[in-house]
């Protein structure tokens, strides 16, 4: 009796599993699997450096079928690496991964995967004179000329997206001119590191001091890991707040910080002079570049990186009166658009219920 028991459990058991509801997260990690096939390939950019590139193809692609690109460039990795390594989403909507794009994930210069040497909020080169006239404007065009001549059955559209510190990526690609280029959607962005984000109104601030080794540590070479994490220093304490008032005055950072080139570069240049100028989008906004389409999207309680999102759709509505320009701000804190919370609160307010949800069913 137990081993026929146990013989109808062996074929009853896989049925009664297969009879499970699938999860979400699991549906779309299942979806991206069964429609996407993947590529990791070196672009070559004008000046030679290479950029590690993960392209994701829709498998129902032909020239009948053609698709566009969207195009995340990112300091934060394109994991996960390995051509047989398949993110659980390959957009933060999975509404818009369903309509399917030939998604591509770009580690920018020197971080991770790629080569070259990483400088944060990299200026832009509006007269670009010989090939070593580099900026993220210049490496964006170089990526979409290459994806254009090498991805068959594209339909030469393309779109470009980020949030936070990628959305600077997104803008910043905004301003190379690629006709190519339909569409741009700079989300929470940094439009000027001394006015907000490791900087609020020129102050530095102090809450963000342990986040420092993740921006100013160079990769000794292209690597899939995270070679900063050895640059953290030791807390000792479960109170952060404690930790804060240890590292007062400031010269105590320097201790700690004596091999980041970010650190260094704060504490050289204190005021807002042409180091911090040079690293600001937005006296680029203007009538001299054909832009695209911008949605710019931001949060009201966005501690982090709310003025960016304004300045940005601000200059360009002053300056390029012709562009499609259009913001979407919603109770939202950093990025939290991109995230499902259920019931929507900031603090104690309550806002509704699946904000996100919303956000990304109605604005893509």
């Amino acid at each position: 009796m137990k081993t026929f028991l146990s013989a109808i459990l062996f074929v009853l058991l896989p049925l009664m599993l297969m009879g499970q509801k699938l999860t979400l997260a699991q549906q779309d990690s299942v979806f991206v699997r069964e429609n996407f096939s993947k590529q990791e390939v070196y672009i070559t950019m004008r000046d030679g450096i290479r950029l590690f590139t993960s392209i994701y193809i829709p498998k129902d692609i032909s020239s009948k079928n053609p698709y566009p690109f969207l195009i995340y460039r990112t300091c934060f990795g394109s994991s996960p690496y390995g051509s047989n390594n398949y993110p659980k989403l390959l957009y933060y909507s999975n509404h818009v991964m369903r309509e399917k794009f030939i998604f591509i994930k770009q580690d920018v210069r020197g971080r991770y995967m790629s080569e070259g040497i990483f400088t944060n909020m990299r200026p832009f080169i509006p007269s670009q004179k010989t090939t070593k006239d580099v900026d993220e404007a210049s490496d964006t065009y170089d990526t979409i000329e290459w994806l254009l001549k090498n991805i068959p059955n594209n339909n030469g559209n393309v779109g470009l997206y980020g949030i936070s510190y990628t959305g600077f990526y997104a803008i910043s690609g905004a301003l190379s001119g690629h006709p190519a280029i339909k569409a741009v959607s700079p989300q929470a962005p940094i439009s000027d590191f001394f006015f907000e984000d490791f900087h609020h109104n020129g102050a530095f601030v102090l809450a963000v001091g342990n986040a420092l080794p993740v921006f100013g540590i160079h990769t000794p070479k292209p690597t899939e890991n995270h070679w900063f994490l050895a640059h953290f220093p030791e807390i000792k304490t479960q109170n952060s707040f404690n930790w804060y008032k240890s590292m007062t005055p400031l010269q105590n950072f320097g201790k700690l910080y004596s091999d980041n080139f970010f650190w260094n570069e704060i504490i050289e240049h204190p005021n807002y002079d042409d180091f911090w100028q040079k690293r600001s989008i937005i006296p680029h906004l203007n009538t001299s570049i054909k832009m695209p389409s911008i949605l710019n999207v931001g949060g009201w309680f966005d501690a982090e990186d709310m003025i960016g999102v304004l300045d940005i759709y601000k200059h360009i509505e002053k300056n390029n009166t012709a562009v499609s320009n259009t913001l979407i701000m919603g109770p939202f804190g950093h990025g939290d658009w991109s995230r499902e919370q259920g019931h929507h609160l900031q603090g104690n307010i309550y806002f509704g219920d699946s904000l996100a949800t919303f956000f990304s069913k109605t604005s893509n």
